[in-house]
C-alpha cells in the first residue's frame, strides 16, 4: 500500500488533486483510515494515478477521465481511443478558433484611430524627499517582472500627476502600488517606465535624507542626489492602465502582525498543485477580523488560495509590524495595505485550487 503522499509524488497528481478525485469517484483510495483519514492507494492504483495526471495536464472533462479510466484496464480499448482522438479534435478546433479571434484583435489594433493622446510631454521637472521616494520603490520592486515575454512589465511605472508620484510593479500574478509627494510639477499627467535596472541604480542613490531631482527629458530619465545621478532611457513600452486594476469595494479586514503571521505562514500548513507548482498558503478571514491558514480539510467557500511565496514578499515590503489583509471572493485579487498609508498597496492574484 501506498500513503497519498507517495502517491502524489510518483504520479504527478498533488495530494489535494487526489483528495479532489476521491471525493468526485474517479480514482478511490483502497483504504482509509478510520480514524485519520488518511488515504491509502493499492499498488495497481499508480498507474491510473499517472495516467489520470496526463488527462489532467491535457485538460480533458471530468466526465470523459471517468470513462477512460474505466476502460483503461479493459481488453478492449476502443473506446478509450475514440475519447482521446475525440479530445484532441476539441483541443485543436479550440486552437484554431482562438487563432481566428486574436488574428481579428490584432487586425483592430492595426487599424483603430488611438484618440489618446500621450501622456509624455518633452521636459518635466520635479523633486522630492530622498527618503520617501526610496520607500516608495521599496514597496513595489518585488513585484517587478522578470519575464523575457512582457518586455512592457519589466520596469517601474512612475506616474506622475498633480503633486504625487505613483509607482507600480506587477509581473501579471502580483502588483504593488505607492506614492510620495512632489512639488515642482504643474503640467499634464506624465507616464514614464523605468526598467528595473535603472530603478535599481536611482533607488542606490537615495541613502540621505535631502531633496532629489527627478527629470523626464523626451524618451530620457535622471534621478539627481547632491553630485550624483542615474539616468537611462525609459522603456518604449505602455505599462497597463493599473486604475482599471484597483479593488472597487473593500473586502473583509484582517489586521495581521507581520512577525507571527510570517512564522505561521513557514510552518502552518501548506497546498501544491501538483510538480513543478509553487506552495500555496489558503487564508480565510473570521467573523472577528482575524486571519486563518486552512488546512487541506478546511471546506470554507470563502478561502482563499495565494501563492506562498509572493505573500511572504508582500509582507516584507510592506514594511510595518501590523499589516491589513483585505479578502473579498476566491477569485478576486488579496489587497494588503499599511494601516498607516493608504496610498502603499499591494494586490495578489488568487490560485485557482481543484476542490
Amino acid at each position: 500500500m501506498h500513503g497519498i503522499g507517495e502517491t502524489a509524488r510518483d504520479s504527478g497528481l498533488g495530494v489535494s488533486a487526489l483528495r479532489f478525485y476521491d471525493r468526485a469517484g474517479v480514482l478511490v483510495p483502497a483504504w482509509v483510515d478510520p480514524v485519520s483519514g488518511y488515504r491509502w492507494y493499492a499498488p495497481e492504483q499508480l498507474e491510473e494515478a499517472r495516467v489520470l495526471a496526463r488527462l489532467r495536464r491535457a485538460g480533458m472533462p471530468l466526465p470523459d477521465i471517468r470513462l477512460v479510466l474505466a476502460g483503461w484496464s479493459g481488453a478492449d480499448t476502443d473506446l478509450v481511443r475514440k475519447l482521446l482522438q475525440a479530445h484532441l479534435c476539441r483541443l485543436e478546433q479550440g486552437l484554431s478558433d482562438a487563432r481566428s479571434e486574436f488574428s481579428a484583435l490584432r487586425a483592430l489594433l492595426d487599424h483603430r484611430e488611438n484618440a489618446m493622446t500621450s501622456l509624455r510631454i518633452d521636459t518635466v521637472r520635479l523633486s522630492g524627499a530622498a527618503p520617501e521616494l526610496a520607500a516608495a520603490l521599496d514597496a513595489v520592486r518585488f513585484a517587478a517582472s522578470t519575464a523575457p515575454e512582457l518586455p512592457m512589465l519589466a520596469g517601474v511605472l512612475f506616474d506622475i500627476e498633480g503633486d504625487g508620484l505613483h509607482v507600480v510593479a506587477t509581473d501579471r500574478h502580483r502588483m504593488a502600488v505607492a506614492r510620495t509627494g512632489i512639488a515642482g510639477h504643474e503640467g499634464s499627467r506624465v507616464q514614464v517606465v523605468v526598467p528595473t535596472p535603472l530603478m535599481d541604480a536611482m533607488r542606490a542613490l537615495l541613502d540621505g535624507e535631502g531633496p532629489v531631482r527627478l527629470s523626464v527629458d523626451g524618451d530620457r530619465v535622471t534621478l539627481e542626489a547632491g553630485d550624483r545621478q542615474a539616468a537611462g532611457p525609459c522603456l518604449d513600452h505602455d505599462f497597463p492602465d493599473y486604475r482599471r486594476l484597483l479593488p472597487r469595494v473593500a473586502g473583509r479586514r484582517a489586521v495581521v502582525e507581520v512577525a507571527a503571521f510570517r512564522k505561521a505562514l513557514e510552518t502552518g500548513p501548506v497546498r501544491s498543485e501538483g510538480a513543478g507548482a509553487p506552495d500555496l498558503s489558503v487564508l480565510r478571514v473570521e467573523d472577528g477580523g482575524t486571519a486563518t491558514l486552512c488546512t487541506d480539510d478546511d471546506a470554507d467557500p470563502n478561502r482563499v488560495a495565494v501563492n506562498r511565496e509572493f505573500l511572504l514578499d508582500a509582507l516584507a515590503a510592506g514594511a510595518r509590524d501590523r499589516l491589513i489583509l483585505e479578502i473579498d471572493t476566491p477569485t478576486t485579487p488579496i489587497t494588503i495595505r499599511r494601516p498607516d498609508d493608504e496610498n502603499t498597496f499591494s494586490l495578489l492574484m488568487p490560485v485557482r485550487m481543484d476542490d
